[in-house]
């Protein structure tokens, strides 16, 4: 009789061992629950009438009417994870804060020795930031708008042009500068804007409100529209003028004036594309300029 009680727990006991092995596995475990990507953080950034008489004495190219070595440090840098925001379509960066109108004084940003781009004509550029508008971390500024020229379909991808940053009290070829709303009317000219963003003679002009909130129903995300806006305004230094929508779907050329309505494309912020410059008809779409 002991022998069988004992015979009779040992199958007990297996068939428990059998039932505790077919158990699913914890909802808990690393394979249900598999570590997520960490998210990437980082900084970025209308239309004018006809244009008016400005600080320099030149016509504005703004979002609205536009005119049309082997060096061995030379790298390509890479597409850029924007050094402040990856917000989702029709989000802004709240951490990037400004008033109306800036100090009017402007901080310049150290240089960089790299050159961006393996051939074609060289343009150094100095990076500015005017006083008043707070939140952008500018070491991450000037990367984004490096990284910006040399991604694989940036300007400098097609060894048509090169670029260097330069520092204080260098000369360069144009300044890329970030300026306040009211700021921004006062070097474009045009009337009342404080919306676009513009190019006027050597100044590349960007709008802080549009680098802050981008514009609505882009379709992309606030990295997209900055990388846009830095390339449209630096393609009207290059000597380009603005360009149509090829067709309804298709991606937008840059020199199209995203920034006040996509007519049918759909956002993209790059001058090449699958290593061809992307361009559209020339032209500009009389689109009404919004307000703040």
């Amino acid at each position: 009789m002991r022998k069988t009680r004992i015979a009779a727990l040992g199958i007990v006991g297996a068939v428990a061992v059998v039932a505790l092995l077919q158990l699913p596995a914890s909802p808990f475990s690393r394979q249900e629950h598999p570590e997520r990507p960490v998210a990437q953080t980082s900084t970025q950034p209308k239309k004018a009438a006809s244009p008016k008489s400005t600080p320099t004495g030149k016509a504005p190219e703004p979002e609205t009417p536009a005119e049309p070595g082997v060096p061995a440090e030379s790298k390509t840098l890479g597409v850029p994870a924007s050094p402040q925001s990856n917000s989702a379509p029709g989000q802004g960066d709240p951490g990037v804060t400004y008033p109306v109108r800036g100090t009017v004084d402007f901080t310049t940003l150290p240089g960089n020795p790299a050159t961006i781009g393996r051939a074609g004509k060289l343009f150094t550029f100095q990076i500015q930031i005017e006083g008043g508008i707070k939140g952008i971390d500018q070491a991450a500024f000037a990367s984004f708008v490096r990284e910006t020229y040399g991604a694989p379909e940036g300007w400098a991808s097609a060894g048509k042009y090169r670029f260097r940053q330069v520092g204080p009290g260098q000369a360069a070829d144009f300044k890329l500068m970030l300026v306040t709303p009211a700021t921004r009317d006062t070097y474009c000219g045009g009337g009342f804007d404080q919306y676009t963003s513009c190019r006027i003679g050597e100044r590349v002009v960007l709008n802080v409100a549009r680098w802050a909130k981008g514009v609505p129903n882009y379709g992309a995300s606030l990295t997209t529209y900055r990388q846009y806006m830095i390339n449209h305004e630096t393609g009207h230094r290059l000597g380009n003028a603005h360009e149509l929508c090829p067709g309804p779907g298709q991606p937008a050329p840059v020199m199209q004036q995203q920034t006040l309505g996509l007519h049918g494309c759909t956002a993209y912020p790059w001058p090449y594309r699958n290593g061809q410059r992307y361009e559209g008809q020339l032209g500009k779409y009389d689109d009404p300029t919004p307000s703040n």
